[in-house]
């Protein structure tokens, strides 16, 4: 179980974590900026955060990024590369806190240059 493999992970830009505190009511977290700082803070491999022009996820109607903002019901998405195990775990870890989060495990074929 140590295959290279992705974990895609797809929620609104407007995503926020459920507040645990006073504080977090005051100050939510995004979704994207949770994962991005948990996911190196447990040394995944990569963590790529795609920039969504349009589109929808399921249930809602397109949404188009605009030059003065974005649309709140824009699709985020955070790929993360690394070893199955690992992206197990951190999927483990996080799933639970990362609600109304679509996510998708891939596995992976690494392919090498031909000269290499």
């Amino acid at each position: 179980m140590n295959n290279l493999a992705a974990l895609r992970l797809y929620f609104h830009q407007s995503a926020r974590l459920e507040p645990r505190t006073v504080w977090d009511r005051l100050n939510a977290r995004s979704v994207a900026d949770h994962v991005l700082k948990s996911a190196h803070l447990e040394g995944i491999g990569q963590v790529l955060v795609h920039q969504v022009h349009s589109g929808y996820l399921a249930g809602d109607k397109p949404s188009v990024r605009h030059i003065e903002g974005a649309h709140p019901r824009l699709p985020h998405c955070i790929e993360l590369i690394d070893l199955e195990s690992t992206l197990r775990e951190f999927w483990a870890k996080h799933g639970t806190l990362l609600k109304e989060v679509r996510a998708l495990f891939m596995p992976c074929e690494a392919l090498l240059p031909e000269n290499a």
